[in-house]
């Protein structure tokens, strides 16, 4: 694999399929739609058993299933029969994207890879790394997408990486000249995911590129901060940590591995918009949670006093409520919140689900025993300088943009000798 290893976004050799049905091809993030197997369910008959990204990647709404481990070996499977079949077409370089979402804004990335050396997941205040977690990593969220990694030959990735420019220097350098470029694929994604459009920047145009991001690397300390695919992304490196420990350095420093597969967008692009991921509580009695979720607070279970006040918004089966928490400890009701669940979950039961989108979190409440709580979002303005000076948020904090607007499996890459 040839990767000079230089600070930033870096160019890379990518696997795209050739001769197939684009459309069938490229299916939405693995964790989206965790509670809606109907969702899953269209996608399946839709594609059928013609070659496509879903047969080579595991969605989460199948984790907790009993034939987990078959699922996870056919997927490695596929992905060798995808390879041994010569589906692909190797291309080299940069992937400049342009993606038209539901409510027709534009939204502009750029496809590379990123050095795992300089990434980190256990992001505190102390994390000095180039790119860091910008919510909190679950740790029991990564083994399930290590055993999927680990023996694959390919990297499927729906990760986004966040960046600050302002005055938007990384994409002007490709957008002045994008009709000289060749047009990898452009057609519409499936169940409302938009149109999308991809051209190749090869290296000679991505000199630029990496140029432009070192720029942006002087100027602070935080290059990139995850945007989606946190948990994927920190099974990478924990797979990359993995190999390292049983690999001559000579080696390991030179493995595919040590690199993973992103779409990195300026945080600045006006369709870069940061939605809230509401909470659900499913096998409870939401009355309880409520009066719990008064006496918790209450009783003074915080970190410390900041004099704060949240006002929560839920929905059940009877209806819309409201219910006041002082002096939580945090500066975010989104944490406040899960401070609380996790506790509350863990001492009476019931199940948390992350849901994005009002009318998804609507209907879904309104099932018995269930619990929904609407947040707001965060200000993107301040987004980088709360990462630095407060380190992560709580996980599942945001999300860029609607459910549909979540990167689409499309290009690959091999992560093995």
């Amino acid at each position: 694999m040839d990767i000079v290893p230089k600070a930033g976004l870096l160019p890379v050799d990518f696997l795209l399929p050739a001769g197939i049905d684009l459309q069938k091809w490229s299916v939405i993030a693995c964790d989206q739609f965790t509670s809606e197997p109907d969702y899953w369910n269209r996608v399946e008959s839709f594609v059928g058993n013609q070659p496509s990204a879903l047969h080579a990647i595991l969605p989460e709404i199948h984790l907790e299933k009993p034939d987990t481990e078959d699922r996870i070996l056919k997927v490695n499977q596929t992905m060798s029969a995808y390879l041994d079949q010569g589906l692909f077409v190797r291309h080299n370089g940069y992937v400049y994207i342009k993606r038209i979402l539901n409510n027709g804004m534009e939204r502009k990335g750029l496809l590379g890879v990123i050095d795992l050396e300089d990434y980190s997941f256990k992001a505190g205040k102390s994390c000095k790394a180039l790119i860091r977690s910008t919510e909190g990593t679950v740790p029991e969220r990564i083994p399930p997408r290590v055993a999927i990694r680990q023996n694959a030959p390919l990297e499927f990735s729906h990760t986004i990486l966040l960046y600050d420019d302002p005055e938007n220097i990384v994409i002007d350098t490709i957008e002045s000249r994008k009709n000289e470029l060749e047009l990898l694929y452009d057609f519409e994604l499936m169940e409302n995911g938009g149109h999308i459009s991809g051209w190749l920047v090869d290296r000679d145009d991505g000199a630029e590129v990496q140029s432009a991001f070192g720029v942006l690397s002087e100027r602070s300390p935080l290059l990139f901060a995850v945007g989606d695919g946190n948990h994927s992304l920190a099974a990478a490196k924990t797979c990359y940590s993995n190999l390292k420990k049983h690999m001559p350095k000579k080696k390991y420093l030179v493995h595919p591995a040590r690199y993973a597969l992103v779409e990195a967008i300026n945080i600045h692009d006006p369709a870069m918009e940061f939605e809230p991921i509401h909470r659900i509580v499913f096998d409870i009695d939401p009355d309880h949670l409520i009066s719990e979720l008064d006496k918790f607070f209450a009783k003074g279970r915080t970190r410390k006093k900041l004099n704060t006040t949240h006002v929560f918004r839920y929905i059940t089966s009877g209806g819309h409520g409201e219910c006041t928490a002082e002096d939580t400890g945090f500066t975010l009701p989104v944490a406040a919140l899960q401070h609380f669940l996790d506790y509350y979950v863990s001492a009476n039961g019931g199940r948390i689900d992350y849901i994005h989108g009002d009318q998804n979190l609507e209907t879904l409440s309104s099932r018995p025993g269930a619990i929904g709580f609407l947040l707001p979002p965060i200000d993107k303005g301040s987004f980088f300088k709360a990462v630095i000076t407060d380190g992560s948020f709580p996980r599942k904090t945001f999300s860029c943009g609607n459910a549909e607007d979540k990167r689409y499996y499309l290009e690959c890459r091999k992560i093995t000798l």
